[in-house]
């Protein structure tokens, strides 16, 4: 029976989920054994939930990523830099394979990294990296790779979600509702990375450029997190049978492949209204299938240590296969800025001052470029004197609205900022 040592680097909650899993492989379907020959952190003397004392320790991840007794380096230090991506290097450059669940280090350097596994004949997986327990890395770049994908779709910030569902169903604000999350664990102490969507936008960009056979340039993905949406906006919509969701997109069009993350309104009957709490999700698109969903859990130590424990499995028979699936003869496109022509239905919000004219005022604004109403919802002043007021465009491009936005803005009527957000009617 084959047996592959493991270098790990990195040994927070899902390194030490990893040592479980080594430890308990008699209850798994490993098509041989695994063993653990050096461990990497930053810190020896940590309290941590598993015993690492009788693993060989390595003060430099890069020194374990290189040595001669691991097969098989396994890196969840995370950062797209520092640390993480030296090691990286270190261990393809030795010809080790490496396994990682960093979704940052792969978005910005995963061009370069899959130039390296390929020179040195190795394999580089990071099925861990994107959707934690949906194995949609390898469905997309495999299971998939006999379909024409026209469109990948998902919630893939299982922290976001739980923002938007539970200011739903509870009625609490953003701040109150994110405090919670922290309480939980369900949010980092620092949830920049997470509500900014920029956490969102290294998963989306690793399976737009699997599905698309496209060049990986995160400077050209759009991103736009949560930390802008009030409870008005998500109590306004579902009046009007919308729910507001982060939602990731990578859309093949002529000019190129467009990514975006941004908050959508989704229609109630889309399949991804309904995906609540902290689970992640997945559709993709092509001819000549149709469409297919995976969701599951999408974050936490147990399903992303499992994903690093499937591709480990997948290297006892190792295929030096391109991590992103691409072949010499495939024809390599480009990601693009989305285009301000697109088209779109849009949800509208404001909060319109209790005076005579101020309604009309505000559809004249957006008739000035070409925007008229489908749905209007208005709300009675609050203390303030501000009346809540939503709207449902006709369908009009992304520059339309946004410059009848920054009209509407700036109307005397207005109090605070409109907020813009498409509504996906593909469905």
């Amino acid at each position: 029976m084959k047996t592959i040592k493991l270098g790990i680097a990195g040994l927070g909650h899902v390194g030490c989920g990893l040592i479980e899993l080594v430890n308990l492989q008699a209850a798994l379907r490993l098509p041989g054994r695994v063993e653990i020959s050096g461990v990497s952190a930053r810190t020896k003397t940590r309290n941590r939930r598993v015993d690492t004392s009788s693993y060989h320790w390595f003060d430099d991840a890069a020194a374990l990523a290189a040595d001669p007794d691991i097969d098989v380096f396994v890196e969840l230090i995370g950062g797209s830099d520092g640390p993480a991506k030296l090691a990286v290097e270190a261990a393809l450059r030795a010809g080790k394979p490496v396994v990682t669940a960093n979704k940052a280090l792969i978005a910005m350097h995963g061009s370069g990294l899959e130039k390296l596994a390929q020179a040195n004949d190795v394999d580089l997986m990071f099925e861990a990296a994107v959707a934690g327990g949906v194995p949609i890395v390898r469905v997309l770049r495999d299971s998939l790779s006999g379909i024409s994908v026209q469109r990948v779709t998902g919630i893939l910030n299982g922290t976001c979600n739980y923002l938007t569902t539970q200011m739903l169903e509870t009625g609490r604000s953003y701040g109150e509702v994110l405090d919670e999350a922290q309480r939980l664990g369900y949010a980092e102490a620092d949830p920049t990375l997470d509500v900014s969507g920029m956490d969102a936008a290294h998963k989306a960009a690793i399976l737009a450029s699997i599905a698309f056979t496209a060049d990986l340039d995160f400077d050209k993905v759009s991103v736009r997190g949560v930390d802008t949406i009030e409870l008005l906006d998500l109590v306004l919509a579902d009046r009007l049978g919308l729910r507001i969701k982060l939602i990731t997109e990578g859309l093949a069009t002529k000019a190129g492949i467009i990514c975006r993350i941004a908050p959508m309104a989704l229609p109630l009957h889309h399949p991804l209204a309904q995906v609540d709490g902290a689970l992640n999700t997945v559709r993709v698109e092509g001819d000549p299938l149709g469409a297919v969903t995976l969701t599951g859990p999408g974050a936490g130590a147990g399903p992303t240590a499992s994903a690093v424990m499937g591709d480990v499995a997948k290297l006892f028979t190792p295929t030096a296969r391109s991590p992103f699936g691409r072949a010499a003869h495939h024809k390599v496109r480009q990601f693009v800025a989305a285009d301000q022509t697109e088209r779109s239905a849009f949800f509208l919000r404001v909060k319109l001052a209790d005076r005579p004219g101020a309604l009309a005022s505000l559809t004249e604004a957006l008739a000035a470029h070409g925007v008229s109403v489908d749905k209007l919802l208005q709300d009675s002043a609050d203390d303030t004197g501000a009346a809540p007021v939503a709207i449902v465009s006709h369908v009009c491009s992304r520059g339309d609205i946004d410059a009848a936005a920054a009209k509407v803005a700036a109307l005397n009527t207005i109090i605070g900022a409109p907020q813009v957000i498409p509504i996906d009617l593909a469905y």
